[in-house]
């Protein structure tokens, strides 16, 4: 009437012997599933660092090299860094030696933002540039980039700009993709010119990084040649005094450029 009734005995609860056994089999199971990705994590981790490995030393071993005849185009497009103080009037003589030839185009000029004067210098070259070739000139661009430090900023407030220079400096890179960067010292290139070679890794853009050390540096490298030096960023080294070439033996001595 009030339903069936069930004794103790026909009812199976399992034991906790039994439970402990489910547990163990489920635990396991699950230190089986982790011992099969493992492998798998560790397989695919060794694979990468192992190609970014071969891809940095393909990179450094081809570095310096001219392209092949066959596969030089008839213009490069040139990033131009320029830079307060000396370094402009350094690379403006560079540059009236590179330009009379129209290889080197379009041509994009880079400076700081707090650095107007030599963008004006710039336009002056590349208007004397345009005259003397009976007014038939390159494409040319003229920017200007966050700097990562000003003078006197403390160490504090420069994490930021600097963190927001690297920001613009990929953002120029990406939308320039130069095929030659031509610089002299200038703090302003070293993100541009580390892009550069990270360009190379991905395969975005191979970049020919030339650094000319500044005749100002008799007997060792600025700060930012001495980074581009000791981590071969720089496809070629250039530097004006010879005691310089015998203290870094991969740099080429050319003599005063000035």
């Amino acid at each position: 009437m009030f339903g069936k009734r069930y004794s103790s005995s026909s009812i199976n609860i399992p034991s906790s012997a039994t439970f402990g056994s489910c547990i163990w089999k489920m635990e396991n199971q699950h230190d089986d599933n982790c011992c099969l990705f493992t492998p798998s994590i560790i397989t695919v981790t060794v694979s990468i660092v192992l190609i970014a490995i071969t891809r940095v030393f393909y990179i450094l071993c081809q570095s310096g090299k001219p392209l092949r005849p066959s596969k030089s185009p008839k213009s490069l497009s040139t990033l131009i860094v320029l830079g307060s103080g000396g370094h402009t009037a350094e690379m403006i003589n560079v540059l009236n030696v590179l330009l009379q030839t129209d290889r080197f185009c379009p041509r994009f000029y880079v400076a700081a933002a707090t650095d107007n004067m030599s963008l004006q210098k710039a336009h002056l070259l590349e208007e004397n540039v345009f005259n003397l070739n009976g007014g038939k000139g390159g494409s040319t661009q003229f920017l200007q980039i966050y700097r990562s430090r000003e003078v006197g900023q403390s160490y504090i407030t420069s994490v930021g700009t600097t963190f927001l220079a690297l920001v613009h400096a990929l953002w120029l890179m990406i939308r320039i993709r130069p095929q030659v960067v031509l610089c002299n010292g200038p703090g302003t290139c070293v993100p541009l010119c580390v892009i550069a070679f990270l360009f190379k890794m991905v395969g975005v853009r191979w970049s020919s990084v030339f650094y000319v050390e500044s005749i100002a540096r008799v007997r060792k490298l600025s700060l930012s040649g001495l980074l581009l030096y000791k981590l071969r960023i720089a496809d070629q080294f250039f530097v004006q005094w010879p005691q310089l070439q015998r203290k870094y033996p991969r740099a080429h001595y050319v003599g005063c450029l000035m």
